[in-house]
């Protein structure tokens, strides 16, 4: 599940689709949970949905699902998103759970949480950078109850805290880069 439903309130203009290496940050997220057997793949849109949408129209295999409720928070969009991801599929055994404005972000990185998930039997595998956990996060299903609960803008970390004596994780360096700021995609240009 890729969360790009912000309005990228700080940058001012949409950062989903900004150009990096020859493709929209959310083009690029996209593309690279394409390249891993997770499957759906679910990108949850909120604000500039229109526009969003047709940024993705080229990447076939992904669902988009609308989240009305985008302004309400972070939350909103993983309850939207899990809600489409499992009526598309019931039987889903775990979800990573991304945002698109961390463009160091690659198949890899989705393939070494499941990897860690699977040496560790942990039921929650996040990424660590900068003294902080964070996304992307792989959650076991017998979280799913507790994230389609989750409200406001705190997103999951709230549950990477109440439930961390079934965290791993996984170093994730770059993790830190995230785009926010006009600043912070300069330099990344750069």
């Amino acid at each position: 599940m890729i969360l790009a439903a912000g309005n990228s309130s700080r940058l001012g203009r949409p950062k989903q689709l900004l150009p990096y290496n020859g493709k929209t940050l959310l083009t690029h997220i996209s593309t690279e949970a394409l390249l891993t057997p997770l499957d759906p793949v679910v990108v949850v849109t909120g604000a500039f949905a229109e526009e969003i949408g047709e940024s993705l129209k080229p990447v076939q295999g992904i669902t988009i699902v609308y989240n009305p409720h985008w302004e309400k928070g972070m939350a909103s969009g993983i309850v939207a998103g899990l809600s489409q991801l499992l009526s598309l599929q019931p039987d889903t055994a775990a979800v990573i759970i991304a945002v698109c404005d961390q463009p160091y972000i690659d198949a890899g990185l989705f393939q070494q949480l499941m990897r860690k998930k699977e040496a560790s039997q942990n039921g929650i595998v996040a990424c660590t950078y900068a003294d902080t956990i964070g996304t992307p996060v792989l959650f076991e299903r017998h979280y799913f109850e507790s994230l389609s609960q989750l409200s406001g803008n705190e997103g999951a970390k709230k549950l990477l805290q109440q439930y961390k004596n079934d965290l791993v994780t996984l170093p994730f360096p770059k993790g830190n880069i995230d785009i926010d700021t006009a600043e912070d995609y300069q330099r990344l240009l750069s």
